[in-house]
């Protein structure tokens, strides 16, 4: 069973830029993809980005892409997000997500991720 721990979320302005991490134990996920969700209050879980198993293959929400970019650091077992440019409508609890499956390339569906994180709140004032 593995674990994943989301961290860096805090209160930003508008403008502002905050790198999320996500940290894996329990078992490795060098060969698994990973991605980034959110929810906002009242709203449904979106796809933020998303990495395949390598790294090389990556989705983004067109609401974020050119802002945010997804790495993932297999050797390290980590996925992290920097996110530049913040606006308030970013605010969520941002998820940290790994794919169902080995060897997968990057995907935007919730269905494809098995294991999930408790979340990290990300506020960005105006």
């Amino acid at each position: 069973q593995v674990q994943l721990v989301e961290s860096g979320g805090e209160l930003v302005h508008a403008g502002d830029s905050l790198r999320l991490s996500c940290a894996a134990s329990g078992r490795s996920l060098s060969t698994f993809g990973m991605g980034w969700f959110r929810q906002a209050p009242g709203k449904e879980r979106e796809l933020v980005a998303s990495a395949g198993w390598d790294g090389r293959s990556t989705v983004y929400a067109d609401s974020v892409k050119g802002r945010f970019a997804i790495t993932k650091d297999n050797a390290k077992s980590t996925v992290d997000l920097q996110m530049n440019g913040l606006k308030p409508e970013d605010t969520a609890v941002y998820y940290c997500a790994a794919n169902r499956f080995p060897y997968g390339v990057a995907t935007r569906w919730p269905r494809d991720f098995a294991s999930w994180g408790q979340g990290t709140q990300v506020t960005v004032s105006s």
